[in-house]
């Protein structure tokens, strides 16, 4: 570890801002963290897991999710950070193929293999149920990165957007998303299709993604612009659950009439503000902090890592589930997710989840890397992978 250390230490250029990639690894690791915290199990007399949320029992869990859900910094720091590659790159199209194919390989290999691990569980007994229960489990975080690839590929427009207008180009986005929010939610709510919450997707993700660009082209940033993201983003949030009642959790509830997260509604925005106002006022002591070396090792691993942490966290939770005996009801892993003794039994579980999450990495971090099998290998992990998510389509 030391000479880990002092290698990566010696390779980080004294210009590097470390403090982005520390909001990174820190936004990153709230998804398992959250994820391991706010999902559980349960088992029926057949043996098969079932997801079971201890929201529904424990509302008041649920500013929790405040702190947990940290998307809105992710987007933040890929904004900023996608401004000035982009910055640097001489082509359009290349540099977008590159960011691109960096968030596509890890998800077609998480794909791929759990596409033949199905069939091979099946065979060894586990329950039909209990694989629908894991391959929901596996697609779930993925949207963000169809999300995220969107947004990117924006980025032009985003850049040039913030050289206008600065921060204020933002603010369109955010109004976007409270006009869709007044009609879902309004008096003339039942007037309103469905799909219309559908419109917040873009708007709502790309919200801080764009405020990250105009803090990467120098248009915001400094303790005046973080002040005005917190104050601001605090006041709406705190407006929205006290007077319009929001639902308290962000994320989704199961049986609940209103969900913040999918797709996002003005709360998440508005908590999305505030933590980047955060991040702006703390950036220049979070450099100052990074500059330890053991902890800068730890962020620079985490960040080398990131789409397989993304990819295979929910994995490590499902393993001891699935592997355990179908007739073994285990505290804070296949019990029911109600009181305060399932919180405590859950939070002993996390050391193996994070166990088994360093060994899935070590294990599937290739798939990050440009993939040498050849043009046969790479079509038989697209085959393997659109099975899975033809699969996936049917029971989600």
């Amino acid at each position: 570890m030391t000479s880990l250390t002092a290698r990566i230490e010696a390779g980080t250029p004294a210009t590097r801002d470390r403090a982005l990639d520390g909001l990174r690894a820190l936004a990153l690791l709230c998804v398992p963290l959250g994820h391991w915290l706010l999902g559980g199990f349960t088992r029926t007399p057949d043996g098969a897991i079932h997801n079971a949320s201890p929201l529904v029992a424990m509302g008041g869990f649920a500013p929790v999710t405040w702190f947990l859900q940290l998307l809105g910094v992710f987007f933040l720091v890929g904004g900023h950070a996608s401004v000035l590659s982009f910055n640097r790159s001489a082509e359009t199209r290349s540099w977008l193929r590159g960011r691109i194919a960096r968030l596509g390989r890890p998800v077609l290999g998480v794909a791929a293999v759990w596409a033949a691990a199905l069939p091979l569980l099946h065979a060894l007994g586990v329950p039909a149920d209990s694989l629908r229960t894991a391959a929901v489990l596996v697609v779930q975080p993925l949207w963000f990165v169809g999300v995220y690839a969107v947004t990117t590929a924006l980025t032009p427009l985003c850049r040039r957007a913030a050289r206008r207008f600065g921060g204020w180009s933002a603010l369109p986005l955010l109004a976007a998303v409270a006009v869709v929010d007044l009609l879902r939610y309004g008096p003339w709510s039942g007037a309103v299709p469905g799909w219309l919450g559908l419109v917040n997707l873009l708007p709502g993700w790309l919200f801080c993604y764009q405020l990250g660009v105009a803090w990467g082209e120098g248009r915001i940033g400094g303790r005046r612009s973080g002040t005005a993201l917190l104050l601001g983003g605090a006041g709406l949030f705190a407006l929205l659950l006290l007077c319009f009642h929001y639902p308290l959790s962000m994320v989704g509830v199961p049986g609940a009439a209103r969900d913040n997260a999918h797709p996002p509604s003005l709360l998440v925005l508005a908590l999305g503000a505030a933590q980047s106002g955060v991040a702006l006022l703390l950036h220049g002591r979070l450099n100052r902090l990074l500059r330890r070396p053991r902890l800068w090792t730890a962020v620079v691993l985490v960040n080398l890592s990131a789409m397989t942490i993304l990819c295979w966290h929910q994995t490590a939770m499902l393993l001891p589930a699935l592997t355990t005996g179908a007739s073994t009801a285990l505290a804070g892993l296949t019990t029911a997710p109600v009181g305060p003794g399932w919180v405590a039994a859950r939070l002993a579980w996390l050391p193996l989840f994070a166990l088994l999450l360093t060994g899935l990495v070590a294990a599937a971090r290739r798939f990050e890397q440009p993939w040498r099998t050849g043009a046969l290998g790479r079509a038989a992990a697209a085959v393997l992978a659109a099975a899975f998510t033809l699969y996936a389509c049917t029971v989600v």
